[in-house]
């Protein structure tokens, strides 16, 4: 595995190793040893959630203020534009965001440490993201940070208007952001 360090030391791509012949390809997509061995990164993963989105969905920015979620993610189809932002008040890095595009094709994953909000953007007609998550989801301790927070300035790589849920369309101000202290 080829780890690829970012500007927020934390938050790492991961590049698997692919094995490729007349037959097609061949990939481990994860394996808790070598992980560990190449990051550092012992978690035990609690849950699997795969969403599937069509081109211009922005889902997120989203966080639990209480058992915050760590994310390992991966595109299994399509192309998508991953965000995570430090909401951790402590870092030297609060308030920062990362955006990296993983796809099916360059079969990068993300890791998304716990204390970050998360995003994505559908780059592709159709997107299939599956992320492993270190804690459960929690309706009553999820947190939107709205996706176009002028003080983030996220640069989305936008082609049309968002498609946004309900609930990211009224996300609050990352300056009003329920965060760690």
């Amino acid at each position: 595995m080829n780890v690829l360090r970012t500007e927020i030391p934390e938050v790492l791509i991961l590049e698997p190793k692919v094995f490729q012949d007349e037959r097609g390809t061949f990939f481990e997509s994860y394996n808790r040893r070598v992980l560990e061995q190449a990051t550092g990164i012992d978690y035990d993963y609690v849950q699997d959630n795969l969403s599937r989105s069509v081109r211009n969905v922005i889902r997120g920015l989203h966080y639990q203020v209480v058992r915050p979620q760590g994310k390992l993610i991966r595109v299994l189809r399509g192309e998508v534009f991953d965000v995570a932002v430090d909401i951790r008040r402590s870092s030297p890095t609060f308030g920062k965001w990362l955006g990296v595009r993983l796809s099916e094709e360059n079969r990068r994953m993300a890791w998304v440490p716990p204390g970050f909000a998360h995003g994505f953007l559908v780059l592709s007609e159709v997107a299939e993201v599956l992320y492993k998550v270190t804690d459960y989801w929690f309706a009553e301790h999820e947190r939107t940070i709205v996706w176009n927070d002028p003080d983030l300035a996220i640069q989305w790589p936008l082609e049309a208007r968002p498609v946004l849920s309900a609930r990211d369309a009224v996300g609050v101000r990352f300056a009003q952001a329920e965060t760690e202290p």
